[in-house]
């Protein structure tokens, strides 16, 4: 069961009530907010639900461990680093449990004290139409591995995941 990375494109104003819900269940409260969700029928029905808000795709586990890196975020505001990973979880380390995720066998509330949300920056260039489908040359619904260079426009490009 593969992972996809969530981010949210779009602002509050004229949201219908039921995809706002949608969005509170995702857990996508803020604009540029990503989360990492399985590939499952629920999350498929409630990413059809919000697909004019968000964008999604599937990301390897060297992308997985570069959100954690840069973006990972535990309780009381401290960055997430490997110690706090093998301290508070049975990973040994960032990219363990980036690799775990990616594959399906863990989430991020496996590591107890760790955010669900991860807090990104707009992407460097902007998006690309957030009022259109990424299909026609916009930035919102599903694009596949393209999720990956989205992602990398949203992260520092100075440090690398260890």
């Amino acid at each position: 069961m593969p992972t996809v990375a969530v981010v949210r494109v779009r602002g509050h104003s004229r949201i219908n009530h039921k995809v706002v819900e949608t969005m509170e269940m995702l857990r996508l409260f803020r604009p540029n907010h990503c989360v990492l969700l399985p590939v499952n029928d629920c999350n498929k029905g409630m990413l059809q639900m919000v697909k004019d808000f968000v964008t999604w795709g599937e990301v390897s586990h060297e992308t997985i461990a570069r959100l954690l890196f840069h973006r990972g975020e535990v309780v009381g505001g401290d960055r997430l680093t490997d110690a706090f990973v093998k301290e508070n979880s049975t990973y040994t380390s960032i990219l363990s449990l980036a690799k775990a995720v990616e594959k399906g066998e863990a989430k991020l509330s496996d590591v107890k004290g760790l955010k669900p949300v991860l807090r990104m920056h707009p992407p460097r260039t902007g998006y690309k139409g957030a009022k259109l489908q990424f299909a026609n040359g916009g930035a919102l619904g599903y694009r596949g591995a393209a999720m990956e260079t989205l992602v990398d426009k949203m992260l520092p490009k100075s440090q690398e995941a260890k």
